[in-house]
């Protein structure tokens, strides 16, 4: 397979309709890139054997900790290391985050929900 360039802004403008539903933007390995739209308020969850990376590509974000926020705007990156409990939130109109993680994380981590999806679509 050739390898393909992707807009990922222009991508998830164009395929992602609602927040916190993210999209296979590419495999790395045994790792994805995920994009995602963030909405006002998500899940407090944990990963407990995944780091998850987070890239705002626009808008700005917040993750929450329970000792804590950390704000993100574009251009930032946080790493949330494996186990530790967070809630990503936004903090303007539907920002657009890039998120690394292993293929098989789950977007909800330890806990399901309305929010849980499972089966991601990829953005083309």
């Amino acid at each position: 397979m050739a390898p393909r360039k992707i807009n990922l802004l222009e991508a998830a403008d164009r395929q992602i309709k609602a927040v916190f539903q993210p999209h296979v933007a590419g495999d790395i390995n045994d790792s994805q890139v995920k994009v995602a739209k963030f909405g006002e308020m998500f899940d407090w969850h944990a990963h407990e054997h995944e780091d998850e990376a987070f890239f705002v590509l626009r808008g700005r974000i917040a993750i929450d900790f329970r000792d804590g926020a950390v704000e993100l705007g574009e251009g930032d990156f946080l790493v949330v290391p494996r186990g530790i409990e967070h809630r990503p939130r936004s903090l303007t109109q539907e920002p657009v985050v890039a998120m690394f993680e292993p293929a098989t994380t789950l977007n909800t981590g330890n806990v399901e929900s309305e929010f849980t999806v499972p089966e991601l679509e990829r953005l083309s």
